[in-house]
């Protein structure tokens, strides 16, 4: 029977001890994407934006946010990531950009909280910067493509756009 690790015997909310799980290597990579108007997409692209440059300032907050995941989800572990490196590709035929984040370290518990927080938060920074411009952006998709290390092993998404 499968349970949940962060509910504790007596049904109460738990941070997991990983006092005695062995130290690996382990690697995430979430991905998440922002639809906008075609107009909205070209401005990002063409470095036109007011703001400044849209793409960079987004990469950055991925980053910030990977390492700032334990302060926004109570009951993940703070790490001492490697490695968070933040991709963000315009795909003109879809009008939108593909948030591709991965998180690194070596450690006693995975990365995918962080990878997923840097994909959602990179999202989110060009939804901020480019509201003025349109409101009616979506951001979707927001999922783990792969995880590798600790017990559970290797994970890798069905692909799906």
């Amino acid at each position: 029977m499968l349970q949940l690790t962060h509910i504790d015997a007596a049904g109460d909310a738990q941070m997991v001890d990983v006092t005695a799980k062995q130290v690996t290597h382990r690697i995430a990579v979430a991905e998440s994407y922002i639809e906008m108007k075609p107009e909205t997409l070209q401005l990002i692209v063409e470095g036109g934006h007011k703001k400044g440059d849209v793409l960079a300032v987004a990469r950055i907050a991925g980053i910030q946010a990977a390492k700032r995941c334990s302060d926004l989800i109570p009951l993940c572990h703070p790490l001492m990531l490697t490695s968070v490196k933040v991709h963000l590709q315009p795909q003109l035929e879809f009008n939108r950009v593909l948030v591709t984040a991965t998180c690194k370290l070596g450690g006693q518990t995975g990365v995918e909280m962080e990878a997923l927080t840097a994909a959602s938060v990179a999202a989110l920074t060009i939804y901020d910067m480019c509201k003025a411009v349109d409101k009616d952006m979506v951001i979707g998709g927001v999922r783990v493509l792969e995880k590798s290390g600790g017990k559970s092993g290797h994970y890798i998404a069905d692909q799906q756009a």
